[in-house]
């Protein structure tokens, strides 16, 4: 039987989990990735696009267009990450140069091009700041009906990284991320309630960099990665590719989302979860709960996976 691909277009702050996540895309035979394109967040587009080509080429894989977006949220200052990610957002690894450029249309345009060209609607994978997407939406609203969903790293229910209560994605542009869940489209939510739960343990990681080169590179990433926890480092983007291949190890709930825009809160997601003002309407299937253990266990499975495919790309 031919296995039916699940086409996609990733967009992306690499950053260090997104260049994990990214790279665990690009050698699954279930997705067929359509477009790349990158945004400010964990360091600047033009960092981040630098990164999105640098895995491209590292798994043989220029055959995917990648696009420049976003170079700042829609209306907040733009501050990195680059505390957590270093410098150049993927440190801990010699990547040769790059060879190939950006394409010429800008993240906006070329989303809309790729989905207005499909024969079906795509999944759009967010793991950086919403920005383009907003953008996509405001520039072209017509094309909503060719977007089948969006897997959003982003949000929590249960508490911030960046403040009490704010998440990085939603925080570095909520009004982006307003728009995002006020759109109408089928969103599915994967925030800090199950990402701080998916750890790569400090074990694993040394481990990891003996399954050869794309080994070497994961394990060199990820011990440069600063965001720590007490019994490991959390994957925050794998999640969405993750969540895509084994939905089953998640718990969803259906939630009315709204983020915060202004004030002290600023970047929250909240939840209306006795329904006082929503009446009974949903905006999203968030994620709030995973099953820590076989997150680790796929996920070191996937590395020897991963080395194979570098040499022996999906085409």
């Amino acid at each position: 039987m031919i296995m039916k691909k699940e086409a996609l277009i990733l967009d992306m702050d690499p950053g260090i989990d997104d260049a994990v996540a990214l790279s665990i895309a690009l050698t699954r035979p279930e997705f067929d990735l359509k477009l790349l394109t990158g945004v400010a967040g964990n360091v600047s587009v033009e960092k981040t696009t630098a990164n999105l080509l640098k895995l491209a080429e590292f798994f043989n894989r220029t055959d995917i267009p990648v696009a420049m977006g976003a170079k700042a949220p829609l209306r907040r200052e733009f501050k990195d990450a680059s505390y957590i990610h270093g410098a150049s957002g993927m440190p801990g690894y010699d990547f040769p140069e790059i060879t190939h450029q950006p394409i010429e249309a800008d993240a906006v345009e070329a989303m809309y091009q790729v989905l207005n060209d499909a024969p079906e609607p795509l999944t759009i994978v967010a793991t950086g700041s919403y920005t383009n997407i907003a953008l996509l939406l405001n520039q072209h609203p017509e094309i909503k009906p060719k977007i089948k969903r969006l897997v959003l790293m982003g949000g929590s229910l249960s508490g911030g990284n960046v403040s009490s209560v704010a998440e990085f994605n939603v925080f570095t542009d909520p009004d982006a991320a307003d728009i995002v869940f006020n759109s109408g489209l089928d969103i599915t939510m994967i925030g800090l309630d199950v990402t701080l739960k998916a750890l790569l343990s400090n074990q694993s990681i040394q481990d990891v960099a003996k399954v050869g080169e794309v080994g070497k590179m994961i394990s060199g990433v990820m011990t440069a990665y600063n965001d720590v926890e007490d019994d490991g480092k959390p994957m925050h983007d794998v999640n969405t590719i993750l969540f895509l291949l084994h939905p089953e190890f998640f718990t969803l709930e259906d939630h009315m989302i709204y983020v915060i825009t202004d004030g002290p809160a600023i970047g929250g997601t909240i939840a209306d979860t006795q329904d006082r003002w929503s009446n009974g309407q949903l905006n999203a299937h968030v994620a709030v709960d995973i099953d820590a253990q076989a997150f680790e266990k796929w996920f070191l499975a996937e590395i020897p996976h991963m080395n194979q495919m570098k040499d022996n790309p999906i085409k």
